[in-house]
């Protein structure tokens, strides 16, 4: 299963839902993309750390940015864009969890339901 970047959001705000939907998933991925995303909203280095370490002690694998995966953004942007407002680092995330046949789970069902043959897995905190 991979998590977009708003789950970890949702537990760093203390959300337990979130946080045991983690830990009962046996296969645990985020996208290099949502990766970077944690990282670029820790407020200074401690916070980096505590990234690096909560990834590394649950086992999360950061899956890479390939050519397949920036091919798949690209049409998923052009296709969904204009229509439903799919930005560029959505776009990544699904076609890393597209490409790596894999359920994406998110609480943002605006942005990735339309996608078509993106599995999804809504979260409702």
């Amino acid at each position: 299963m991979m998590f977009d970047t708003d789950i970890f959001f949702w537990i760093q705000r203390g959300n337990q839902k979130a946080a045991k939907l983690i830990d009962r998933s046996t296969e645990r991925c985020l996208s290099a993309y949502s990766y970077l995303e944690l990282l670029q909203n820790a407020k200074n280095r401690q916070q980096q750390d505590y990234i690096h370490d909560f990834l590394s002690s649950f086992g999360f694998v950061s899956l890479p940015l390939t050519e397949n995966i920036g091919h798949r953004a690209l049409i998923y942007i052009e296709a969904y864009s204009r229509s439903h407002g799919l930005r560029a680092g959505d776009a990544i995330i699904a076609a890393t969890a597209a490409e790596n046949n894999m359920i994406l789970v998110s609480s943002n069902a605006k942005h990735f339901r339309p996608i078509q043959g993106l599995k999804l897995k809504i979260f409702k905190p």
